[in-house]
């Protein structure tokens, strides 16, 4: 018990920093124009302009980009990515999306291949305008505490740590040919902790419902992605990801909160479901709750589990459980995703459940696509006020008839790898 109030002290302490941090907040915008018209107010951006930390913007190495037509903005036959120096912090993007002779069809991810837009298709001549939200993070918090980042974080993930705000622009041919980057206020944040199967998977075609999640809210939240692969409670906790998030966290934001993979591995007398894992999941929501967030327990998706007539199989043993019961005793929102994956998987049974995975644990585009409509599903039937900015153009899911798979399409990113996450 005495440990738990020195934790919630250190909360305390965090908290008060963070207020006090607010006043210092970035107030900066950047407006670019891409291709040959440029607005009074913009910096235009020519196609081979890369990336430097002097010029604070441009494209990123790799990116093949030319002029779509006169007045058309910038486009590519291959995904490019376009990033912006920042401070710290959550930004409001507006893009201009379209306006060449041809038709153009987008879709956008942000930072580590977080989905922003999706197939946003224009006419010849026409131009549409989109908003969404992203946040920018850096290792660094409080006075001079950091987290400890992973090898893989400090190269293959890097992106996710860096001083910049990086878009991939992606698509049967995407075009743009204006972007706007504004210091955001005025959105909740859900910031998530947990494992390989929440993160943001940084290559091909390794995905986790994280990185899907910003597509289904509207510019009321922003998604803060703070999963990393191969955590546990413990592991997290020792590598200050919670504290990091305290550090951000303000009243009314939300702390999804899902591990169990790697937790239920750990070894140790005492150590088990409803002993240390419940323990230790009551220390992140007492810290959530200490400087007015909101927890949410997300219980594990089940492994690619069927029997031989199409039955899941739990491989959790009693984590799932553990969770469920923690949630009812400390009146948690719950959101029971080893429930919706169960129907999910079953639903897709023996002959197509391959398809929603990479290996044993870990998704690809469409599982990772398909676990976040189920996440979004329990937003709403946990009555969480969240569920009012889903976007108005998500309808009800009901996992047990999930999108077919063979018109699931998602553009790849450029990079691919065979390297397993951490964690199984």
């Amino acid at each position: 018990m005495s440990s738990l109030f020195s934790g919630l002290g250190r909360v305390f302490l965090v908290f008060l920093t963070v207020q006090l941090s607010l006043v210092a907040a970035p107030t900066r915008s950047w407006h670019f124009s891409l291709g040959e018209a440029s607005a009074a107010d913009a910096v235009r951006v020519a196609p081979g302009e890369l990336y430097t930390a002097a010029r604070g913007y441009g494209f990123e190495p790799g990116s093949a980009v030319t002029l779509a037509d006169k007045g058309g903005g910038l486009t590519s036959e291959r995904p490019f990515l376009f990033s912006v120096k920042v401070p710290e912090g959550s930004y409001r993007v507006t893009v201009a999306l379209g306006g060449g002779a041809t038709a153009s069809n987008t879709t956008i991810k942000a930072e580590l291949r977080r989905l922003m837009l999706e197939s946003v298709c224009t006419a010849p001549g026409e131009v549409t305008m989109r908003t969404f939200n992203v946040n920018v993070r850096t290792p660094q918090f409080g006075e001079g505490a950091r987290v400890r980042l992973k090898e893989r974080e400090l190269t293959t993930e890097f992106v996710n740590w860096d001083d910049k705000l990086t878009l991939e622009f992606n698509g049967p041919r995407p075009l743009v040919s204006a972007i706007e980057i504004s210091p955001l206020s005025d959105a909740v944040t859900v910031y998530l902790l947990g494992d390989s199967t929440v993160c943001d998977q940084p290559k091909e075609p390794w995905n986790s419902w994280g990185q899907m999640l910003p597509r289904f809210f509207d510019t009321g939240v922003v998604v803060a992605n703070h999963a990393e692969s191969g955590e546990s409670l413990r592991s997290s906790l020792s590598a200050r990801r919670l504290d990091k998030v305290l550090s951000t966290l303000r009243p009314g934001d939300y702390l999804f909160i899902q591990y169990g993979h790697n937790d239920m591995k750990e070894k140790g007398e005492g150590v088990g479901a409803f002993t240390t894992y419940q323990t230790d999941l009551r220390r992140f929501m007492a810290a959530a709750r200490a400087a007015g967030g909101i927890p949410v327990l997300v219980t594990s998706m089940h492994r690619k589990s069927l029997d031989a007539q199409g039955k899941i199989q739990n491989t959790l043993g009693e984590y799932p459980a553990a969770v469920r019961a923690l949630a009812a005793a400390e009146h948690v929102a719950l959101i029971d995703l080893h429930a919706f994956s169960a129907r999910l998987y079953e639903a897709l049974g023996p002959l197509q459940i391959g398809a929603a995975f990479q290996d044993g644990t870990h998704h690809n585009n469409y599982g990772s696509y398909e676990l976040a409509k189920c996440i979004v599903a329990g937003v709403r039937a946990a009555g969480l006020p969240l569920a009012k900015h889903i976007l108005a153009e998500v309808p009800d899911f009901n996992p047990a008839r999930p999108d077919a798979v063979a018109s699931f399409v998602m553009p790849a990113s450029p990079q691919a790898t065979a390297l397993k996450p951490d964690g199984s």
